[in-house]
């Protein structure tokens, strides 16, 4: 499966000077957020592929009016192809606006997919806007990655990891793939093209991927009695103010 990744500047090569067939062959699209949703309708029109997308922390003009012919990805899993990839908007807050989450935010976002984690047994792709804490991130505050991320990538090692948010002319640091444990990661800037069969192998050919992984399930054990506490605490609340 061709997988096509598009993230935070819209390509030219893809709109201004777009012609067809530089989607042939492309089974897939995934925005990782902060684009122009006239962009993603665009290129809906012109290919048969499913477009998928994050909201990135610039994105809240997608409220009045989201891309047409586009799925949004937050917050749930999509199975296409029998590939399962996961979605979560935004970027760690630093300002005023949608999108934007302190970190205990995204922690909870990341508990009430607890039935959906466990119905699905994980997850192939992770898509985010943000990058994860501590692999990929920047050094301030507004791109700085989350820790919910970083523990998706430990407990269920996805094949693949797309992000945004952090640009190349932000760091000299700054690199398109990296590997983290048993994921292949990809910074989605303007565009990027994979295959999801084969392009793990061929840029980290010395790592076999786990066939069959099992994920730990202490992490959905914690999340569970996480809703559980969470639960008890507001029940008791409202017995206070009954």
């Amino acid at each position: 499966m061709r997988i096509l990744a598009i993230g935070d500047k819209e390509s030219k090569s893809l709109w201004d000077y777009f012609q067809p067939e530089k989607l042939e062959g492309v089974d897939l699209i995934i925005s990782v957020g902060d684009l122009d949703p006239a962009f993603l309708s665009f290129l809906a029109t012109f290919t048969h592929a499913p477009v998928y997308y994050v909201h990135g922390n610039h994105d809240e003009k997608y409220e009045k009016k989201p891309p047409d012919g586009c799925e949004c990805l937050d917050d749930r899993i999509v199975v296409y192809e029998g590939v399962r990839i996961l979605g979560l908007p935004g970027a760690l807050r630093y300002r005023p606006g949608s999108y934007q989450y302190e970190q205990e935010e995204m922690d909870a976002h990341i508990r009430r997919l607890f039935f959906t984690l466990q119905l699905h047994g994980g997850f192939d792709i992770l898509v985010t806007h943000a990058p994860a804490e501590g692999v990929g991130d920047g050094q301030d505050r507004p791109h700085q990655g989350f820790r919910a991320f970083t523990g998706l990538l430990n407990e269920f090692r996805p094949r693949y990891y797309l992000h945004g948010h952090v640009h190349p002319n932000y760091s000299r640091e700054y690199t398109r793939l990296k590997r983290y444990r048993d994921t292949l990661i990809i910074n989605g800037y303007e565009s990027y093209i994979f295959d999801y069969e084969t392009e793990y192998e061929e840029k980290f050919p010395k790592v076999k991927e786990k066939e069959g992984y099992d994920f730990t399930p202490d992490f959905l054990l914690r999340m569970k009695k996480e809703r559980e506490k969470k639960a008890a605490e507001e029940q008791k609340e409202e017995g206070k103010r009954s």
